[in-house]
């Protein structure tokens, strides 16, 4: 994720996950209406993806938002009455919020994920960012979204009309293709993550290709969620959307005001695109996020196959202790590489142990 320290009324810094996907800027933390001492009006209902009730909020007063270098005035928040949504766990830093279209709707926002840089531009200086291949978007309920054109396994191409999501994850999802009859045959059962109205669950397979104006990317995993009930609920026609698992390879501007986005391959581009390979789901917990706890082994998996369970912790990986690791870190070993043998120590049942994890490309 793209986090942003930034300050509200003069006080922070607060850390907020840059995110397209969202409209009004949300404030998860419920604890920062005391400590910020911000002032609540009426209560409004925030839908989306997961399969638990809507998520009940607070509009608050009028807010200054700081970010070095930036001030926005007039801003509202929606602030969650309860946090449910553990991002600090999943990222194992403190997180406050989401930072959506305000932060987008009259600059021009470059994300150069490479040196983890924001550069910011007014809209007129469009001859900044030229070179990048230019693709226009629209703008709906304050969310962007493009065309692009998906080749599925069976041969089949679908044209797709996509939001451009940063506070997602995957390369790609593809919704509706489950209750279409439309999963690819080699797929896999997966928690795909937390929505507003709780986890997601459904499926993760590969696609052929995703074309996006000139660039073609092979070979890439896809995210099927069971639940439709975004679109369900507000009535969006559209097929899926790209995630920071694609758009991470690229460097990308935003231009809200022009309706384009524009991008230029990284460093990455052409790296291949790989899934976990261990079977494990884990968050970070305790003071500064230090312990790695498992939430949830696939069955059939590697870590089910040596034995791991829910609620075992993770001490260390090849002898490094977790402590000392991002949970991106760990991310990336446990997609490094198939057939990997990993030395891991584990924290089970009041004790120590040490086993050897042998990583399986499952997709």
């Amino acid at each position: 994720m793209i986090v942003i320290p930034l300050k509200i009324d003069n006080k922070g810094p607060f850390n907020f996950i840059m995110d397209t996907g969202v409209g009004i800027m949300i404030i998860t933390d419920p604890t920062l209406i005391d400590s910020i001492n911000i002032p609540c009006k009426r209560s409004l209902k925030l839908h989306g993806f997961g399969e638990g009730d809507d998520c009940e909020a607070y509009v608050t007063s009028i807010l200054q938002i700081d970010i070095p270098g930036l001030t926005s005035y007039n801003v509202a928040a929606a602030i969650l009455k309860t946090e449910h949504f553990g991002l600090s766990n999943y990222l194992g830093i403190p997180i406050h919020g989401l930072l959506g279209y305000e932060f987008f709707n009259n600059l021009a926002v470059k994300v150069n994920f490479g040196d983890s840089t924001l550069t910011v531009y007014r809209p007129k200086d469009e001859r900044l960012f030229r070179t990048g291949e230019k693709i226009p978007i629209i703008i709906e309920n304050n969310k962007p979204y493009l065309q692009a054109n998906v080749y599925l396994p069976d041969g089949s191409i679908k044209k797709s009309k996509l939001v451009i999501d940063l506070g997602a994850g995957h390369p790609l999802s593809l919704e509706k293709m489950i209750r279409n009859n439309e999963l690819p045959k080699k797929s896999i059962p997966s928690n795909l993550g937390i929505g507003f109205n709780g986890p997601i669950n459904g499926y993760i397979s590969r696609i052929n290709e995703v074309d996006l104006g000139k660039y073609h990317i092979k070979n890439l995993i896809s995210s099927f969620p069971i639940t439709d009930s975004l679109t369900n609920i507000l009535n969006i026609k559209r097929d899926g959307s790209l995630g920071l698992g694609l758009l991470k390879r690229f460097i990308v501007v935003f231009d809200y005001t022009n309706k384009f986005i524009y991008l230029k391959p990284g460093s990455d581009f052409n790296e291949p695109f790989e899934h976990d390979m261990s079977g494990l789901e884990y968050y970070a917990e305790g003071d500064g996020y230090k312990h790695v706890i498992i939430s949830r082994v696939e069955p059939g998996s590697a870590g089910d196959q040596i034995g791991l369970e829910k609620d075992d912790e993770i001490l260390s990986i090849n002898f490094k202790p977790t402590s000392a690791m991002s949970l991106e870190d760990i991310d990336n070993i446990f997609k490094s590489k198939n057939n990997r043998n990993l030395l891991l120590e584990i924290y089970h049942d009041k004790k120590h142990d040490d086993v050897i994890i042998t990583l399986k490309r499952r997709i």
